[in-house]
């Protein structure tokens, strides 16, 4: 947010205020320290007079005169969307969510939002005018927390922090760092060593070799470095309730706006979509603060219909859910877990109810079932509501923005009668012509929507396959956004990803476990994880391309001169020579957004002529785009309907704002929202949050918060992995590089600017990586060898490095706590990914960024065989499988011939075969896991896979002894003339 002149109190969050001179109020002469009255009244009052910071004693003296300024305006939600005619449990129809072109201007032709913000102005205007002091004060009282005011209300846990850092203990931390930095210089001992011994008799290998060397240790220490300072992290959700749940009292938790999207019900099961519906309205939050809303990209009815059947399940399912506090509050995956559901349930009735509500789900899956199949042919004159008019998106692509709303104030109550949150149905506006930027576009289209339906302060993104395995997850993440001191710079809570239905084993390392256990907790104790698409609960704010209210003020020069910052790729010249760092701070964010971001707590530090300035069409249409609802509602920093809104009018002005024109000429995925450009928009977002100065948090409970599924077959993970390249290498050749993109300010970690750059070249290292993978084969058939002959102190670089990289690993393992399986599995698919996917990826984004051709590699199914991991023995044929199948094969004939040649040649031969042959064996080693699931299902092969390749070896090295190709024909010659006058 645009910081205002006042500094903000670092025990509660608010603004410090001024005293009865009309001074900025200061506690602590000595230190400055930015403290509140009320919160140094609390410190009195528990016998602490010390300043937090220096120890000085405070100034009770000018304690007694000062006041509390107020700003900021705290609008509830409004209570009803719309009348019960338009959007209703029942309501099959979509008559009322057309699109429906947006009236701009009002009867005298002038814009609307012109005509609201000059009300909202008036409005603030003699609200400043008329209030007392004595208002200020209960506003302020109103506002703050009762715990922060009041002695005799403020309890132990509401006192207390959310949250706690654990730090990974010294004992674990200090050796993995000191074994970082041996390791690096074992590395340059080494280099310099391969630098100044080439091999003479192979000089191409071992160049290429020594290339390849130095790139690994490139990306070693862009991925190793930002684990430098890995940490773990404690929730209380107990004080979350103390502090904002009283008994008696309406919940003062903040609101949250949940998203899900889908696309194509047929490639995305409806009962895995109505699952992860039903998990979030069963969530353990306060309904009337919870809100889901479903992006329907692909405008199916299949999918409106299936909401529908979901809506009226839930009736029941939510209920039974909260009554029993059951976990995973997802149907399918609680009736099929294979525990005993008896445990800790003393309820009499429950064994009866569960069996009933088992009952009612398979009725439901019935139903389900029936709609997808009759959805597999569609008819051809198109699908066909019960009210006989034509379903408005039978062209997927040209057809109008629909929204239906469910349930929540306006649809129907539970089967006990209680409410539920509200669920709507979105699906944007599609027309020919139009750039919808796929997922990226579907959420901003639902930041829109859901800013003028409910604007709750928190977004939580869900994929249709990620349902809330833990009820409390909600509250996980409000232990850190809501807390005063964490929260003020936080712009998303990431979760780590976790997944159902993957093989024990995990061959194809799906659970990543390396990634979100190891690599996210290093970057935790940095600027915080990446974002990774799902499983994130978002500040609104930070979507709308603020920065943080605690980031430092900009020095003078840079906002008197054109550079680049953390948010924008360019910066405007200041138009007004800055009096004080205030002045300078609100010029910096001017030039950042380039268009008028401000909120409702600042607009009063503005004069006349400035808010005539910043209150603009132009600066207003540039950035969020033409609709006056939207635009005010950007201005409610703590989410909430205005209150100048028309309930009536909202569902007309979501549909304006998902047009497909609506983004044209604005800093939608620019600047503000999900960011365009790439496959991987999540990378990209979250790296702009980051250069703009926000941090963000890893939140792991002990309970994964979401589940979801995972490709487990070879030919889907490959295709999976292969679209993340592809987005990093896309990235890459943008100007968001993180190369060279955000330096100005100083607002990105320079460790945190490495694992972003780690994320956008690791598909380059599939080049070095397959010419590796490549020459222990050649050096085999050639009989050459890259490293010259051995000394004792090279001989020690070598076992040094080996060890290094060892302990390295071990090390990491000890605080992480991951398996050496997992670590195993993951150094497996690095190298299958790396020969396969991320090379496709390379040439795939070279070929469609800088020649414009977007190639496919599409995967087709072959075969199947059923079973509870069936899907894992699938053999589908696509591109990418070929370089890894190459590499095997040549490597397995390359160990053949080697040993055929160390047969012919006698004993001295063994000795370099057995440094070519380790590094062929580590090539297939590798790709074992790849060469199992060319082979099939699971404990069916290795028998003849086995006596197969044992008559393939034999032969193969009885016809390489017969052609004995190492030994030239001179040599043949004289060694036949030498056998006839010997046998002479």
């Amino acid at each position: 947010m645009m910081e205002s002149g006042v500094p903000v109190c670092n025990s509660c969050g608010e603004q410090v205020g001024i005293n009865a001179n009309g001074e900025l109020f200061v506690a602590c002469h000595e230190c400055n320290f930015s403290i509140c009255k009320a919160c140094v009244d609390l410190e009195i009052k528990e016998g602490r007079k010390l300043c937090l910071r220096c120890g000085a004693p405070y100034d009770e003296n000018s304690l007694d005169d000062a006041e509390v300024k107020v700003s900021g305006n705290r609008s509830t939600m409004a209570a009803h969307l719309s009348d019960p005619q338009e959007g209703g449990l029942h309501a099959r129809h979509v008559s009322s969510v057309s699109t429906v072109d947006s009236e701009l201007n009002d009867e005298s032709g002038n814009p609307i939002w012109k005509n609201r913000v000059e009300s909202w102005k008036d409005k603030k205007n003699k609200k400043k005018k008329t209030a007392s002091k004595a208002e200020i004060k209960a506003e302020k009282d109103g506002r703050v927390p009762s715990e922060q005011q009041m002695e005799d209300k403020l309890s132990a846990d509401a006192a207390q922090p959310l949250s706690a850092i654990i730090p990974i203990p010294s004992t674990k931390l200090t050796p993995y760092r000191a074994v970082i930095i041996m390791r690096l210089i074992i590395l340059s001992l080494f280099f310099h060593y391969r630098i100044t011994h080439p091999v003479d008799s192979a000089f191409g290998l071992w160049l290429t070799s020594v290339i390849c060397e130095i790139w690994f240790a490139f990306s070693w220490v862009l991925d190793q470095f930002p684990k430098w300072s890995p940490i773990n992290r404690e929730t209380f959700i107990d004080r979350l309730s103390a502090r904002f749940e009283r008994e008696g009292e309406p919940s003062q938790l903040a609101a949250v706006d949940f998203f899900v999207s889908t696309v194509d019900p047929l490639k995305e099961p409806p009962l895995i979509t109505a699952n992860t519906v039903l998990s979030i309205l069963a969530v353990d939050y306060p309904v009337d603060k919870v809100s889901c809303y479903l992006s329907d990209d692909g405008a199916a009815m299949l999918t409106f219909e299936s909401l529908v059947e979901t809506s009226e399940f839930a009736r029941k399912w939510v209920p039974f859910c909260k009554k029993f506090a059951i976990e995973p509050r997802a149907p399918e995956f609680y009736f099929a877990q294979k525990i005993d559901y008896l445990k800790d349930k003393v309820q009499p009735s429950f064994v009866k109810e569960r069996r009933a509500m088992k009952r009612d789900y398979e009725e439901f899956k019935v139903r389900i079932n029936g709609l997808v199949a009759k959805a597999q042919k569609t008819p051809e004159e198109g699908w066909t509501m019960q009210d006989g008019t034509s379903w408005p998106g039978n062209n997927t692509r040209d057809h109008p923005g629909m929204i239906q709303v469910f349930l929540g104030h306006t649809g129907a109550h539970d089967i006990e009668g209680l409410e539920l949150p509200r669920l709507v149905y979105v699906s944007r506006e599609k027309r020919p012509g139009y750039q919808h930027h796929k997922k990226a576009g579907a959420e901003n289209a639902l930041v829109r929507v859901s800013a003028v339906l409910t604007n709750a302060p928190y977004i939580l993104n869900l994929d249709c396959d990620h349902y809330v395995n833990n009820s409390k997850a909600v509250r996980e993440a409000m232990c850190f956004l809501m807390d005063p001191q964490v929260g003020r710079d936080l712009c998303y809570v990431q979760f780590p990803q976790r997944f159902d239905g993957i093989d024990r084993s995990d061959r194809y390392a799906n659970r990543n476990t390396v990634f979100f256990d190891v690599n996210m907790k290093g970057l935790d104790g940095l600027q915080g994880p990446v974002y990774v698409g799902t499983g994130c609960v978002f500040n609104r704010q930070a979507l709308y391309g603020y920065g943080p209210s605690s980031m430092p003020s900009l020095p003078k020069s840079s906002s008197s001169s054109c550079s680049w910052c953390g948010c924008c790729s360019c910066c405007c010249p200041s138009k007004k020579t800055p009096k004080d760092p205030s002045d300078v701070y609100r010029d910096a964010k001017r030039e950042e957004l380039d268009a008028a971001i401000f909120n409702l707590r600042e607009i009063d530090n503005y004069d006349e002529h400035e808010r005539s300035m910043l209150i603009s069409q132009m600066s207003f249409e540039k950035t969020f785009g033409l609709s006056s609802v939207f635009i005010e509602s950007t201005l409610m920093e703590n989410g909430g309907v205005p209150e100048s809104v028309n309930p009536a009018a909202l569902i007309n002005e979501a549909i304006h704002v998902i047009g497909c024109g609506y983004e044209e000429k604005t800093a939608w995925g620019k600047e503000i929202g999900w960011i365009y450009g790439s496959v991987t928009e999540d990378i990209l977002t979250g790296f702009k949050m980051h250069c703009r100065g926000w941090r963000s948090i890893y939140c792991m409970p002990v309970r994964p918060a979401f589940k979801g599924s995972a490709p487990i077959n070879l030919s889907d993970r490959l295709h999976q992995v292969l679209r993340w390249a592809l987005g990093s290498v896309e990235i890459f050749l943008s100007r968001h590089c993180p190369l060279w993109y955000g330096f100005a300010g100083g607002r990105l970690k320079w460790l945190q600017r490495l694992a972003y750059t780690n994320t956008i070249v690791y598909p380059f290292t599939s080049l070095p990586l397959i010419a590796y993978c490549t020459i222990p084969a050649v050096c085999l058939l050639t009989g050459k060898f890259i490293i010259p002959t051995l000394s004792n102190l090279a001989s020690t670089l070598f076992l040094g490095l080996f060890m290094s990289i060892i302990v390295t690993s071990v090390l990491e393992l000890r605080w992480s706590g991951i398996s050496i399986e997992d670590w195993w599995r993951n150094e497996q698919f690095w190298v299958i990914g790396g020969v396969s996917a991320h090379l496709f990826a390379v040439f795939q984004g070279f070929l469609k960024m800088l020649a414009g051709v977007d190639t496919n590699f599409t995967v087709t199914s072959k075969a199947a065989d059923d079973g509870e991991f069936g899907e894992l023995y699938i053999v589908k044929w696509t591109t990418v499988l070929i370089p890894p199948t190459t590499l095997i094969i040549i490597n397995l004939v390359g160990v053949v011939a080697g040993f055929s040649d160390a047969l012919n040649k006698g004993y001295e031969a063994w000795g370099p075969l057995f440094g070519k042959v380790f590094f062929a064996f580590w090539v297939i080693l590798h790709l074992y896991p790849f060469l199992k699931g060319l082979m099939g299902r699971q404990n069916r092969t290795p028998t003849i896979v086995v006596l197969w390749s044992v008559l393939l070896a034999s032969v193969f090295s009885l016809v390489w002894v017969r052609i004995n190709p190492f030994v030239g024909k001179a040599a043949n010659s004289s060694l036949s003339q030498g056998c006839i006058s010997i046998d002479c």
